[in-house]
């Protein structure tokens, strides 16, 4: 019996799934280069049930990056909760540049999977997605950037973030990057014709 696609997981399958993708966020921290075969073996699953599941390591790569990024997503609400907007966006993108700076190999290998598609715009969907709709929409209802900034937009402005060496002075390259990103944002803003 075939399993419907919008069914959900057998609970052994979600298991699989699971420590599939805790081992190759380890492994993929390391290094970008870590061997599909190896992350199987120690996720302790054959090489079909890796497969079945990734069928390739830019599936892998972009779902741990999912995986892991929930985290730092989930902090949109909670910051725009206790913040002016835009200092919720501005705070939301230094947590991320900060994940993405202790995940130094997994930088490395987004930045492969990446290429290989093209663009970061894949990454449309998800949690990331979520929390930046979130942010400019309550940016642009404020006022405080410009209109009709979409996720996609974002995403792709910041792309530079998985271009920074870890290793070096990334905060500071990390704050002028983000700091060019909403000074864009707020060029055209309509709150910023209202303030004298």
């Amino acid at each position: 019996m075939q399993q419907k696609k919008d069914a959900p997981l057998r609970s052994d399958a979600q298991r699989n799934r699971e420590r599939i993708l805790e081992v190759a966020l380890a492994e993929l921290t390391r290094s970008a280069d870590a061997p599909l075969s190896s992350i199987a073996k120690k996720a302790g699953v054959g090489q079909g049930t890796f497969y079945r599941n990734f069928p390739n390591r830019e599936s892998l790569v972009l779902e741990v990056y999912r995986y892991e990024v929930q985290q730092v997503s989930d902090t949109a609400a909670q910051l725009l909760e206790t913040r002016a907007p835009d200092q919720a966006l501005r705070e939301w993108m230094d947590r991320l540049a900060q994940y993405a700076m202790a995940k130094a190999g997994l930088a490395d290998a987004m930045r492969k999977a990446t290429s290989a598609c093209g663009t970061l715009a894949g990454l449309g969907h998800g949690p990331v997605t979520s929390a930046v709709a979130l942010l400019l929409k309550a940016n642009e209802e404020a006022g405080t950037i410009r209109p009709g900034v979409t996720p996609d937009d974002f995403v792709l402005a910041i792309a530079g973030l998985w271009q920074i060496d870890p290793h070096g002075d990334w905060h500071s390259r990390a704050g002028r990057l983000l700091d060019l990103v909403m000074d864009g944002l707020r060029a055209g803003a309509p709150a910023r014709h209202d303030t004298p």
